[in-house]
């Protein structure tokens, strides 16, 4: 059985203005499709966000996945509610930030639903940065929720460093690849020893998307990401380091333009892998299993 739900989010353009700046945001309806699956519950559930692409027929696949083993499926619309079809050449449109005020807006919600008990997030690319940084407990505070029980981010961008190094002790698992090189592994890496608790699980030779059934494919015109990191001071502040160690802020849409412009960074490939596939799909029910049944 699938529900539209509707509810009140926000559009904060940058995790500086959920920091600092929330209650000025401007308000935003978003919508979602809540699957249940069958019986009386209540049942965990799985709050889960798109890539920048939007949703594909993969994430249909895991989401029936999730619903035969019994979980119900928030399968937020962050694009269409905006009236947005992709962000993967302009990612001003909707941003990482919006997309995390839509899965604790969707939280909220459901944690007044009876038929729902445990709350877990999840997300592919774009939506796995969600599922990733919505763990960080600073986030949380912002937005005056509990924290998700479980955190399952598929190839995230995982670039941001806080320097208040705060964060959830729920599970998470992320599944990336090796070979991707749209939100590249090293960044991930580079996180984990902030989260102790995070499992990483590597799929080698594999590209972004690998859980799609999607031929090899070059997209030349999507922004990604090389190198560079974000920090984020103790006081909100966002910057990047560009030449000869200056740093430049990165709180507003007019910096972001601006790092796009000198950056340059752009196309990266998609391309799915049978063997990772199955794996991502077992060991992400299992996941559920664990820590939401």
């Amino acid at each position: 059985m699938v529900e539209r739900i509707e509810f009140e989010s926000s559009n904060p353009f940058e995790i500086h203005h959920i920091l600092k700046h929330l209650h000025k945001t401007p308000k935003q309806t978003v919508f979602a499709d809540l699957h249940l699956p069958e019986g009386d519950g209540p049942f965990g559930c799985v709050v889960s966000s798109h890539g920048s692409r939007g949703w594909s027929d993969h994430h249909a696949i895991h989401v029936a996945n999730w619903l035969d083993a019994g979980f119900a499926v928030c399968q937020i619309h962050s694009f269409a509610s905006r009236e947005v079809d992709s962000v993967v050449d302009n990612q001003m449109f909707v941003t990482h930030a919006m997309m995390l005020a839509d899965a604790f807006a969707a939280q909220s919600m459901l944690a007044n639903d009876p038929r729902i008990a445990k709350i877990g997030v999840t997300g592919w690319s774009l939506g796995g940065t969600v599922a990733l940084y919505a763990a960080w407990k600073p986030i949380i505070k912002a937005f005056g929720a509990e924290p998700f029980a479980a955190h399952l981010p598929f190839y995230p961008a995982a670039h941001m460093r806080p320097v208040v190094q705060d964060w959830s002790t729920a599970p998470m698992l992320i599944l990336h690849g090796d070979a991707d090189d749209w939100t590249p592994l090293h960044f991930v890496q580079g996180l984990h020893p902030q989260i102790p608790h995070m499992e990483l699980k590597v799929y080698e030779g594999c590209m972004h998307s690998f859980d799609s059934l999607e031929e090899k494919k070059w997209l030349d015109d999507a922004i990604c990401i090389k190198t560079r990191t974000v920090k984020i001071s103790a006081k909100g502040h966002m910057s990047g380091i560009w030449k000869f160690g200056i740093r430049f802020p990165l709180n507003e849409p007019r910096h972001r333009a601006f790092a796009f412009k000198i950056l340059k960074n752009v196309g990266a490939h998609i391309c799915g892998d049978a063997e990772a596939r199955a794996d991502a799909m077992e060991r992400a029910t299992a996941f559920w299993v664990s820590h939401l049944a």
